[in-house]
């Protein structure tokens, strides 16, 4: 069962670094650094959200205006620890997170991913909350790694 979803607080930065290491999402290290922005700048667009069980961090989202847009969001970041993962926990992030960006009169969502085999079930997951796969960049990450866009219009 998923528990409040709420904004991160400077409190969750250890259990959102463990998060981090159990999903392998990026080196937990660089959450640090990564957040600052966030934390410092009350002007700051960038939103960092994050469901908690039992009174803990178990996951993390980081979503970011894209410049020259109007109304125009990339979630860069979303992992659900592994302990919590195939409960809805994701399912419930992207509910969220959406539901706050409409309200805010944004447009459109775009979510990134590896087109790796490994990142199979990410694409699934995304294709399964609705999104629209509209872009694969060859190479992009890295040799044999391409990138793989998906969009979802959030207004309606």
């Amino acid at each position: 069962m998923v528990g409040q979803i709420r904004k991160v607080e400077e409190t969750d930065i250890p259990e959102l670094k463990k998060v981090l290491d159990s999903s392998e999402l990026f080196p937990p290290y660089l959450l640090d650094d990564m957040i600052g922005d966030y934390l410092g700048n009350k002007e700051s667009t960038d939103i960092w959200f994050t469901a908690i069980e039992k009174g803990k961090p178990v996951s993390i989202g980081y979503c970011g205006q894209e410049r020259l847009t109007e109304g125009t969001y990339n979630l860069y970041a979303i992992a659900v620890h592994k302990s919590q993962q195939g409960k809805g926990v994701g399912k419930k992030m992207m509910e969220y997170i959406e539901h706050r960006l409409r309200k805010n009169g944004n447009r459109i969502l775009i979510v990134e991913t590896s087109g790796k085999s490994e990142f199979e079930l990410t694409r699934k997951f995304y294709i399964k909350c609705g999104y629209i796969k509209q872009a694969v960049i060859p190479e992009f990450y890295e040799e044999g790694d391409d990138k793989i866009v998906f969009w979802k219009k959030l207004k309606i």
